[in-house]
Parts: structure tokens; C-alpha cells; sequence
């Protein structure tokens, strides 16, 4: 069987013994709008300009700088999150994350979980000194712990979970992240196919961070779908921002 058939089976079973569980019934589940395409309703500026992030033709615009994120002005637990993307500029880098306290605190990022977004000819930007590359599996999807987050990754690279296979589309193209993350697992599809996986993250429900990191990248039909609650109690929920 493919792995994104098993991931969804897997997924499937998960929610059907959550909503079980809960006597829940299968009209409650539905997407809405994380971003309404008009403005910046719902999201909170944490560390960047007020003009790094602003909206055109229903997308989501971010200059890139300077560094910093952006937070939905709640916390989510467990969901399905799509987004679109496309880097504007060659090398471009910026992810979302989950499950983050949103609190960069002289870092210019966040505590969370990064699902990574990097433009395809990062890695020949980014030269080692003895002119190797980075590895290419580090622009289409990793997904990793950033700022003290800890999790065990599906296929490591180092602390890192890399990608099964390079689906990402390069500068100017659209690309879809479809995000299931559920009780500290998180399950990544590239362009319609499951390629990467996470799981055990130290926190399991926290603020979605979109993040600003050097150029311009745009998003846009940016939808969740929240699942039933799971196994989150005060020491793996982010802090709450007041």
C-alpha cells in the first residue's frame, strides 16, 4: 500500500475514534477560512513592520522583512490546515508554524513546530566552504523543532524529519501544503502526495505563526479544518499571550 493511502487510513481511523469518542457527528468537521483574502482579520503582527505583511488579489503578501512571524490571534489544537505558497525571489525561505508560543523574546523566531518553506535554489545559494551542498531534501518540507521544541522526526536528519521526495515547485509556481497535526504528530503533504512526518512534539496546541525570513513570498486559500480535542494538558500547551 502508498504511503499517503496508509497515512490516510491512519488518519481516517484517528478522527472517526475521536468524534466516537466525543458523540460527535460528521457535519461538525468542515474547513473555514484561516485567511479571508480581504484583510488581516485574526492575525497579530508579533515582530515584524506593519508593512511586511499585506494583502492583494486574495493573497497573503510578505516583503520578507525584516525577520520575524506573524500569529493567528487564538490557539489551535488538533487540525487540517491547507495553504498555498509561492516564493517571488530565487533562495527564498520562510514555513508556518504550529503549536508556537509566539514569543521570539530576542530571537527572531519563535518556539514551535516549522513546517519549512524554501524556494528550490536555496541550496546552491548556500554553499559549505569546501563547495558541497546542503542536502536537497532541506527545501521541500522538513519539518523540525524550532526554538526548544523537541519532537522525534519519521525520517531523520539529524533532529530534523526530511522529505521522502522532492514535490516542491520552484520560483513563481504555486505549491500545497496539505498539514494534518494531531496530538504532537504532524503528517505533511507536498503538491498531493504524504512525503514527511513528525511526531511527539513538546507542545501540542499553541498559536500558527507565518513566518518572514529575507524575500518576498506569497499565500493564499489558506484553510482550517479543527479535529476533536486529544491529549493536551498545561505542560504541552503553549503559553497563552495576553
Amino acid at each position: 500500500m502508498k504511503l499517503q493511502n496508509v497515512l490516510f487510513s491512519l488518519l481516517a481511523v484517528s478522527v472517526g475514534l475521536c468524534l466516537f469518542a466525543r458523540g460527535a457527528s460528521a457535519q461538525e468537521l468542515a474547513f473555514r477560512d484561516l485567511f479571508n483574502g480581504k484583510d488581516l482579520t485574526g492575525w497579530v503582527n508579533v515582530n515584524t513592520n506593519e508593512d511586511t505583511w499585506s494583502v492583494r488579489d486574495g493573497m497573503l503578501i510578505c516583503t520578507g522583512k525584516p525577520i520575524g512571524v506573524m500569529r493567528t490571534d487564538r490557539q489551535y489544537e488538533n487540525f487540517i490546515l491547507e495553504i498555498e505558497w509561492r516564493h517571488m525571489e530565487p533562495g527564498g525561505n520562510s514555513g508556518v508554524f504550529l503549536w508556537s508560543d509566539a514569543k521570539p523574546e530576542g530571537n527572531r523566531l519563535p518556539k514551535g513546530m516549522e513546517v519549512q518553506m524554501l524556494e528550490l535554489d536555496w541550496v546552491n545559494q548556500h554553499k559549505k566552504k569546501d563547495g558541497t551542498l546542503p542536502p536537497i531534501a532541506y527545501v521541500h518540507g522538513e519539518l523540525f523543532g524550532a526554538g526548544g521544541m523537541t519532537a522525534i522526526p519519521d525520517n531523520p536528519r539529524g533532529t530534523r524529519s526530511k522529505s521522502l521526495e522532492n514535490r516542491c515547485k520552484g520560483v513563481g509556481q504555486w505549491n500545497k501544503y496539505v498539514i494534518v497535526a494531531v496530538d504532537g504528530m504532524v503528517k505533511l503533504s507536498v503538491n498531493g502526495k504524504f512525503v514527511n512526518g513528525i511526531r511527539n512534539a513538546s507542545y501540542k496546541k499553541g498559536y500558527i505563526c507565518m513566518e518572514s525570513e529575507g524575500r518576498e513570498i506569497h499565500f493564499r486559500n489558506m484553510r482550517i479544518m479543527e479535529l476533536p480535542g486529544g491529549l493536551v494538558d498545561e505542560e504541552n500547551t503553549a503559553p497563552l499571550i495576553k
